[in-house]
């Protein structure tokens, strides 16, 4: 796999993973009792942006690397997408 695929591939990879990690660990202001007027009860009541996106990076670098394993050990050949048919 080549370092642009690789680039490309991991942030594929980061920026889905976000979506699952963001709800992890998060407290509503409905839930913490504290509801700031003007915002909705939903809204996060102390989001920690840092930790989030720490855990991101962790959880997406774990796949990534089994990603690249499964790729490079063939047993998910990604050559077979990349070439061209004609």
């Amino acid at each position: 796999m080549s370092l642009t695929l690789s680039i490309a591939v991991y942030f594929i990879i980061w920026w889905t993973t976000l979506f699952a990690v963001l709800p992890i660990g998060v407290r509503t202001q409905q839930e913490s009792g504290e509801v700031v007027p003007g915002t909705p009860e939903s809204a996060p009541a102390n989001f920690r942006v840092l930790r989030v996106l720490g855990v991101n990076t962790a959880v997406a670098t774990v796949v990534f690397i089994i990603v690249w394993l499964a790729i490079s050990r063939g047993w998910m050949p990604i050559d077979i997408i990349m070439t061209r048919r004609q």
